[in-house]
């Protein structure tokens, strides 16, 4: 009976853990690795175990660096089922096909060029056709009900308050002479944060496998980034500009929606036409709609008292057509345009800042991380001047960057919900980088009577039968 951390040790992304318990093998995640270039080109390599000799997957939640190698995992031999929760399998649906879209298109803009040298041509990661092979492999799950999912392992989800399915893995193990609990946080929400609940809390475990993000932060209040939201809100439309958004498909768009429908009045949004520029973000926003039974009291009251929608803006259009698009160039001023991609680095928003991110009185709203190298961090940092499509554009337009509204716990949500299990559990920090994780390891680790955590490096394995069993 062992776990061996074959990705998210010592990095934030590729989230993959395999556990053996008798004859049988598990993984909990089987995401992509994301970066550079080089850290990316990691993705092509292969398992550091058979994939065919995995007998089930258990899926924390959606995002691609949970999720996004399981159409890989079935390419290469595994016949097993997905566990995951409900929400999460329909969003997989719509972000696995939509990431080997993705990867056909950047294939094939590289082999035309191939072509022309007489080179090689180059495969895509993986297909649109091998996306939907995966999801036949899905089963999804409710929070809170306990499933024997193989021989010796029993699977039980709560709710992570991370994104729509987000959820804490609880395992029990049994390989006929040992017993032992593992749970694994998957990605914590950001206490009070809208529309999902909080992260539940485990108060039993004997090694709990959890991430470290942000082990080093504290979080903006909800209070202060509203009222910064509310500000620019003002401030534009003095300005009589427009307000572009660039804003991630799924958890943060619809973050976006809901507060503009709580605060409609207060800021004026009805002075305004909000445009959701997104296909990918219309269809995950449907998603959101169909499970309105993992939403918090307070959204799925807004969504009641609202004809079961707790996004629907009485100036809200939805552009799905890239005509539709288009059309949004003509308005001068007035419009609120949430587009992606969420860093700039593609999609329709890169359309808008063409026509807006020169003009005064235009405004920029980045409400996301933005990763070094892309187009949004070089706004972030200050740009006078970029480039979009090879024509230099002048930065006129005013940047703003909405701090709080991360969809992880901070620090110090972190060690209040490591704080739950009893001091003698053992701890193993992942997905972080080092100074987060180490500052998290440190802070865990003097609680009292805890004994100090365990930060795994990629690849290493631990044998479960040498942690002690929880009282």
């Amino acid at each position: 009976m062992d776990i061996q951390f074959v990705g998210a040790a010592r990095e934030v992304t590729g989230s993959c853990f395999l556990i053996r318990v008798g004859r049988k093998q598990l993984l909990v995640d089987c995401g992509l690795v994301q970066g550079s270039p080089e850290d990316e080109e990691r993705n092509r390599e292969s398992f550091p175990f058979d994939p065919g000799h995995i007998d089930a997957v258990v899926l924390t939640h959606a995002h691609l660096d949970h999720s996004g190698r399981l159409p890989l995992l079935v390419q290469s031999g595994f016949r097993g089922p997905i566990y995951t929760h409900r929400a999460s399998r329909d969003l997989c649906r719509i972000m696995l096909k939509d990431a080997a879209h993705l990867n056909e298109r950047e294939a094939e803009a590289i082999n035309r060029k191939r072509r022309r040298r007489h080179q090689e041509l180059v495969e895509p990661l993986y297909t649109q056709k091998e996306a939907q092979q995966a999801m036949r492999r899905f089963h999804g799950m409710d929070y809170g009900s306990t499933r024997r999912i193989l021989p010796g392992v029993w699977l039980r989800l709560r709710d992570a308050g991370h994104i729509l399915g987000s959820a804490i893995v609880e395992l029990w193990l049994d390989d006929g002479e040992h017993q032992r609990k593992l749970v694994f946080s998957g990605d914590l929400g950001h206490k009070g944060s809208p529309i999902l609940q909080e992260p539940a809390v485990v108060d039993e475990a004997d090694l709990v496998i959890m991430e470290s993000t942000y082990g080093d932060r504290r979080h903006r209040s909800w209070a202060d980034t509203w009222a910064e939201m509310a500000g620019i809100l003002s401030g534009a439309r003095a300005e009589r500009g427009n307000i572009m958004i660039p804003a991630f498909a799924v958890g943060r768009t619809q973050e976006l929606l809901y507060t503009f429908g709580k605060h409609f009045q207060e800021w004026g949004l009805n002075d305004w036409t909000i445009f959701l520029d997104s296909p990918m973000a219309i269809e995950t926003t449907e998603v959101y709609r169909r499970h309105r039974e993992v939403y918090d009291p307070e959204a799925r009251e807004r969504s009641e008292n609202n004809h079961g929608d707790a996004f629907d803006l009485p100036n809200l259009h939805m552009t799905r057509t890239t005509n539709q698009s288009m059309q949004i160039n003509k308005v001068r001023s007035g419009a609120i345009i949430i587009a992606g991609s969420g860093m700039c680095t593609g999609g329709r928003i890169k359309h808008h800042l063409k026509h807006n991110l020169w003009r005064a009185g235009s405004h920029l709203m980045i409400v996301g991380y933005q990763a070094r190298g892309t187009l949004g961090r070089r706004l972030v940092d200050g740009a006078e001047e970029v480039t979009i499509w090879g024509e230099p554009i002048r930065v006129g337009a005013e940047v703003h960057t909405v701090g709080g509204l991360s969809a992880h716990a901070d620090c110090d949500g972190l060690a209040n919900w490591a704080g739950h299990f009893p001091a003698g559990t053992a701890v193993a920090l992942v997905h972080g980088e080092e100074a987060p994780m180490d500052a998290l390891a440190e802070r865990i680790s003097a609680q009292p009577g805890r004994e100090p955590v365990f930060c795994p490096q990629p690849g290493e394995r631990l044998d479960l039968t040498t942690i002690a069993p929880s009282a």
